[in-house]
């Protein structure tokens, strides 16, 4: 059964399961039911829809700059919380320095090198990334992650989840290693998702070389980062959708039409499914092509 499918079985109306029983049941992580958004404050909703764009913006502004923005729109704003909620949101100021090796919990962990720099992108399957994303929603929040093929900008996968811990981002990715021809190299950030034993082992198992970001550089990953804006601006915004449902079933949507028919002009205006895979035009474009979009 598929991801699609035991989200669709569970019922927040079973008065004898659980909605973390139903889970365990159909053997789908707690974190990618994602019909229930993180909670928070409409205050906190509002400054972190309105970082959310801003970073967009001026991916470089960290929380003095995020901070001193919120109150040019006239809102009284401490430097803490708003680092907190960028925090939260898995923002990270773009620019160069110094890192630790250390995870979140202060251990020690594995950082691997950045591999792309000065690396001409010739072919599909040669580079993959992979990023977590905030989505804003009524009365919270959910988070949005998605794996990307840099040299066709297609989206090979994604996972929407009311959480940041590593096991929608594990779903996502293995879900994209089975469809498709395996990546020669596969880049992250330093996020404590990626950075795990179960992660890095996924991808090392493969037989992939790992690449990392260096730190709070979002421009080593820029295809994503693009991708973000494209997915937000041209849909999330647009439609503000009321729950997580209507928010999967738009992305699913969107995402078709990212890959379909949305053509880029950096791909000489063609469609990333055009290049992926190798299509004349999308007018003869298979369904079953279009099918192994769904997560």
């Amino acid at each position: 059964m598929s991801n699609e499918a035991k989200r669709l079985a569970i019922s927040s109306s079973n008065a004898k399961l659980s909605i973390q029983r139903q889970c365990e049941l159909l053997g789908l992580s707690r974190s990618t039911y994602y019909w229930e958004p993180q909670p928070a404050s409409e205050e906190n909703l509002r400054y972190m829809r309105l970082i959310d764009e801003q970073h967009l913006k001026r991916p470089f502004y960290g929380s003095p700059r995020m901070t001193a923005y919120l109150r040019t729109l006239g809102y009284v704003v401490n430097e803490k919380r708003i680092a907190r909620l960028m925090r939260l949101m898995g923002i990270r100021a773009v620019q160069p320095r110094k890192h630790r090796a250390l995870g979140q919990n202060g251990q020690q962990h594995k950082i691997y090198p950045y591999l792309l720099r000065n690396m001409p992108i010739t072919r599909n399957n040669q580079v993959w990334s992979t990023d977590i994303t905030y989505v804003p929603m009524p009365g919270g929040f959910l988070y949005l992650m998605a794996v990307i093929d840099w040299h066709s900008r297609y989206v090979l996968s994604w996972e929407v989840s009311n959480s940041m811990e590593r096991h929608f981002c594990l779903e996502g990715t293995r879900r994209a290693l089975e469809k498709y021809t395996q990546p020669e190299i596969f880049n992250t950030d330093q996020g404590s998702q990626f950075t795990s034993q179960d992660f890095t082992d996924l991808i090392e198992s493969n037989g992939i070389a790992m690449s990392m970001d260096g730190k709070g550089r979002a421009i080593d990953n820029v295809f994503v980062e693009r991708l973000w804006r494209s997915v937000k601006y041209e849909d999330i915004y647009l439609k503000e959708y009321s729950d997580g449902k209507s928010l999967y079933r738009g992305l699913k949507d969107y995402f078709t039409f990212y890959n379909f028919e949305r053509p880029h002009q950096s791909l000489g205006y063609k469609t990333p499914a055009e290049i992926y895979f190798n299509f004349p035009d999308m007018e003869g474009a298979s369904p079953l092509h279009i099918g192994t979009l769904l997560p």
